[in-house]
């Protein structure tokens, strides 16, 4: 066998010792028996449901409170050990915080088992991630998705992010604070909003309806049996705008990596879907201000050319 010389060089240096910290792990894990956590056992239990691929709901709930078991014994050998005030001392700041989401995630699932339940409030799905949620979508080959749930409106273009939450919302409560958040940006109500049917209600029409805005899309009730044709051409033109704020997810996710957002913590999370849609407006506004800059530049040419032709 070969040795380094960095290592000759760490042994042959007199007097040198670990961290204090380090030093009383290891005397810990030396006079301390390993627990017995039958993590094998856990392991064959799980994969002997999961290769089923038909699973009656006896046969998970059975699973799922033997895996409650081996977490419970596991917090409890855990618990034992950290009744030192020294060996909380040897956990870092992050083994803290998995220990706790750890803690209320068997909480939750042990209330779940219990009641016989399939939901509850705040439920962790991440240990790494606690702040995620389970989001249903009924979308067509993903059900439930995870992540953050962003409100957006767009003025001419410019996308502007109203609300965002990793806690699922109705997107209906929050029309008329986007209402108000127009008027304090520009100054003024807007002529028209067009919106989802989500934000149709009864409450919103009538608050609209009072300030004189128009909203998109047919009106409550039952439709009507012939409708004029300036109806018919100012649905289209609605439906128009409205596909044209639906494809601005499409691009965010397509072009500004909308939809690959790797940062972890929530903080870091939001502040990159907030630069990712900077970047959008400002691309847009370049692109606008380049348009302008080449629409000059022909305007000068052609009258530069124009001129040329009368002199000759």
């Amino acid at each position: 066998m070969f040795q380094s010389q960095k290592s000759k060089n760490r042994e042959s240096i007199p007097g040198k010792k670990s961290s204090s910290g380090q030093a009383r792990l290891d005397a810990y894990i030396g006079r301390l028996r390993k627990p017995r956590t039958y993590r094998n056992e856990a392991r064959k239990i799980y994969l002997s449901i999961e290769k089923q691929r038909r699973k009656s709901l006896k046969a998970v709930r059975r699973a799922i409170g033997k895996q409650l078991g081996y977490v419970r014994r596991d917090l409890a050998i855990i618990d034992r050990y950290l009744e030192d005030p020294d060996r909380k001392q040897l956990l870092t700041k992050r083994q803290k915080e998995h220990l706790q989401t750890i803690r209320k995630l068997y909480t939750q699932q042990l209330h779940m088992h219990k009641h016989k339940l399939r939901r509850v409030d705040q439920r962790i799905v991440s240990i790494s991630q606690p702040h995620l949620r389970p989001i249903v979508r009924g979308k067509a080959g993903t059900n439930v998705e995870f992540g953050n749930k962003i409100l957006t409106s767009v003025v001419e273009g410019y996308s502007f992010v109203e609300e965002m939450s990793f806690d699922n919302y109705n997107e209906g409560t929050f029309l008329q604070e986007v209402v108000e958040n127009y008027r304090n940006r520009f100054g003024y109500d807007p002529k028209a909003v067009m919106a989802d049917t989500i934000f149709r209600n009864r409450e919103n029409l009538h608050w609209l309806k009072q300030r004189g805005i128009r909203i998109s899309g047919p009106a409550l009730g039952r439709p009507p049996k012939v409708r004029s044709e300036v109806q018919k051409t100012q649905m289209r033109l609605d439906a128009g705008l409205r596909n044209g704020i639906e494809s601005s997810y499409g691009v965010a996710k397509r072009r500004y990596g909308l939809s690959c957002i790797r940062a972890k913590l929530p903080g870091t999370t939001e502040s990159t879907i907030m630069l990712q849609f900077l970047v959008m407006n400002l691309e847009r506004r370049l692109r606008i201000l380049l348009t302008h800059f080449l629409f000059a530049i022909s305007r000068y040419i052609n009258g530069h050319r124009l001129a040329y032709l009368q002199e000759s």
